[in-house]
C-alpha cells in the first residue's frame, strides 16, 4: 500500500507541472519554476506520514488476518492490475473468420440446391428465416455496443459511471465483439447444417428442429448459473429485462431507460421471436405447417401487443420517472412513446386493409411522430441546435474535434428514421425479396440506434461533467491511466 501513496505524490506533482506548464503557455510567461519550487518543498510531496501509516495498517492486517503470513496478506492488500488477454483478440479474428466461410458456403449451398427457387422459398422462408433473422439482429446490435464502447473508450465518455457498471466486470468492446462473433459462428453453422440436411433428402419435418434447438441453447447460456461465458453480464441483462418489463414498479435508473429505447429500435426481433415460439410450442415444426401461426385472431392481436410493448415499457418508465422527480419532461417524452404507439398501430393495420383512408392516417400519425422523434432526439437526447451556442446548430462543449460529424450525424439520424415510408410504398417482389428488404431495413434501424447511442451518452456524459458528477468514488490502483 505503501507504493501507491507514493505514486499518489508523484501523481500529484505531476499534475501540478502541468498546470504550471499551462499557465505559462497562456500567461507567456515563465514563472513555473518559481513555483514548482514551493510545490516541492509543500507537506503533501515531502511527508512521509501516509506511508508509515500504511506500514502500520499492512502489519495489523498481516499479524491479526493472514497469521503473520505478510505474502498471503499482500494478496488482500494490494490490488492486482488487470491485464487483458491476447486470447479474446484471437478468438475474435477466429470467429470472424469462421463466420464468413460458413456463410460464403451457406450462400454456395442454397444457390446449387435451389432452396431459394419459387417453388420451396416460401416454406423456406417462413420457419427457417425468423429464427436466423432474430439471431442475425441481435448480432447486429452486439456489434453497435462494441463500436459503441470502442468509441466512448477512445473518447474519455466515462459510460462505467453512467451505467453504474463495476469496471471490473463490465464488458469492453473486444468483449462485445467476441460474443457477436460467436454467436453468429454458431448461427451460420446451424444453417449450413440444416440446408446440407434439407439437401439430403431429409424431410423438413425432420430438420426444422435444429433452429428451434439453437434457440434452447442460447436461452439456456444465457440463464447459466456456471461462471462461464460472462455470467455477471448475462446476470445484468436479466435484471434490467425484469425491469423493464414490470415499470412502472421498479425505479428507472439510466440503464434501465437506454435498454428500452433499444427494444424499441428491436421490434422486428420480437415479432420473430414470437412467430418462432409459437411454430416450435405449437408442434407446427413436425407437420411444416407454417400456416398455423399466420392466422388466426389471436396473431392479430399478438402483432398488435408485441409492436405496442416496447414503447408501453418506456411511456411506463416515463410516468415512474415524472412521479419521482416531478420534472414535466417526463410526460413530455411519454408523448412521444404514446405517438409511437399509434403510428406502429396504424402501419399494421394498413398492411391488413390497404385502403386510401388507412393510408392518410399512417401518413398523418407517422409524420407527426416522427418530426416528434426528431426533435426530442436532437434536442433533448442530443443537446444539439442551441441557439446560442458558439458552434452554429451544436452545443458549446463537444466532445469530436470535428464539427462536421456532428452535422453529418443529424442528416443520417433524420434519413433513417423515416425509413418507415417503405411500408406504405408496396414493392411487389417476391417472398424471398420481402423478407431480405424486411432485414435490411431492420437492420438500418439497428445501426441508426447504435449510432443515436454514442451521442446519447455523450450529451450525459457533458451534463455530468458540468454538474461535477464525474466519479462516484475513485479506484485503486487506477486501471486505466491517461497516455500522458
Amino acid at each position: 500500500m505503501a507504493w501507491q501513496s507514493r505514486r499518489g505524490s508523484s501523481l500529484n506533482m505531476l499534475a501540478f507541472v502541468k498546470i504550471l506548464k499551462k499557465f505559462d503557455k497562456v500567461s507567456n510567461q515563465q514563472t513555473s519554476s518559481s513555483y514548482l519550487k514551493m510545490v516541492k518543498r509543500s507537506h503533501f510531496i515531502s511527508s512521509d506520514k501516509v506511508v508509515r501509516l500504511m506500514d502500520e495498517v499492512e502489519s495489523l492486517f498481516t499479524k491479526h488476518f493472514a497469521n503473520n503470513d505478510r505474502k498471503r496478506a499482500m494478496k488482500f492488500l494490494r490490488p492486482q492490475e488487470h491485464k487483458d488477454s491476447h486470447m479474446v483478440t484471437f478468438f475474435v479474428g477466429l470467429f470472424t473468420g469462421c463466420f464468413v466461410s460458413l456463410f460464403s458456403i451457406y450462400a454456395i449451398l442454397a444457390h446449387l440446391s435451389g432452396m431459394l427457387s419459387p417453388r420451396t422459398e416460401s416454406a423456406y422462408m417462413e420457419t427457417v428465416y425468423p429464427v436466423f433473422s432474430m439471431f442475425a439482429l441481435l448480432s447486429l446490435h452486439l456489434f453497435m455496443y462494441g463500436c459503441n464502447l470502442f468509441m466512448w473508450k477512445t473518447t474519455r465518455i466515462n459510460y462505467n459511471f453512467i451505467f453504474e457498471f463495476k469496471p471490473y466486470s463490465a464488458l469492453k468492446c473486444r468483449d462485445a465483439f467476441l460474443i457477436c462473433t460467436s454467436l453468429m459462428t454458431a448461427v451460420v453453422g446451424a444453417m449450413v447444417i440444416h440446408l446440407i440436411l434439407l439437401s439430403r433428402g431429409y424431410s423438413p419435418s425432420q430438420v426444422d428442429a435444429i433452429p428451434g434447438i439453437l434457440l434452447l441453447v442460447f436461452i439456456a447460456l444465457l440463464v447459466c448459473p456456471l461462471k462461464i461465458f460472462y455470467r455477471s453480464t448475462r446476470y445484468c441483462f436479466i435484471k434490467v429485462i425484469r425491469n423493464i418489463i414490470c415499470s412502472p414498479f421498479y425505479k428507472v435508473l439510466m440503464v434501465d431507460f437506454f435498454m428500452a429505447d433499444q427494444l424499441t429500435s428491436q421490434i422486428p426481433l420480437l415479432r420473430h421471436l414470437e412467430s418462432t415460439a409459437c411454430y416450435f410450442l405449437a408442434g407446427s415444426f413436425k407437420t411444416h405447417t407454417y400456416e398455423t401461426c399466420k392466422s388466426g385472431k389471436l396473431y392479430r392481436e399478438l402483432a398488435y401487443v408485441i409492436s405496442f410493448a416496447p414503447y408501453y415499457w418506456r411511456a411506463m418508465q416515463c410516468a415512474r420517472r415524472w412521479f419521482d422527480e416531478s420534472d414535466i419532461n417526463h410526460l413530455a417524452n411519454l408523448g412521444k412513446y404514446v405517438s409511437a404507439m399509434v403510428a406502429a398501430g396504424a402501419r399494421i393495420t394498413y398492411a391488413r386493409q390497404p385502403t386510401e383512408l388507412w393510408l392518410i392516417v399512417v401518413l398523418v400519425t407517422s409524420t407527426a411522430a416522427t418530426v416528434y422523434q426528431l426533435y426530442w432526439d436532437f434536442v433533448k437526447d442530443w443537446g444539439l441546435f442551441n441557439t446560442r451556442s458558439k458552434n452554429p446548430g451544436l452545443r458549446d462543449d463537444l466532445v469530436l474535434k470535428n464539427k462536421s460529424f456532428y452535422y453529418l450525424s443529424v442528416a443520417l439520424n433524420f434519413v433513417l428514421r423515416i425509413a418507415w415510408v417503405e411500408t406504405v410504398m408496396r414493392f411487389n417482389i417476391g417472398v424471398f425479396e420481402s423478407r431480405l428488404l424486411d432485414f435490411f431495413l431492420a437492420s438500418l434501424e439497428v445501426i441508426r440506434r447504435g449510432h443515436w447511442n454514442f451521442y446519447r451518452l455523450e450529451n450525459e456524459h457533458l451534463n455530468n461533467v458540468g454538474k461535477f458528477r464525474a466519479v462516484k468514488a475513485v479506484p485503486l490502483p487506477f486501471r486505466e491511466t491517461d497516455s500522458d
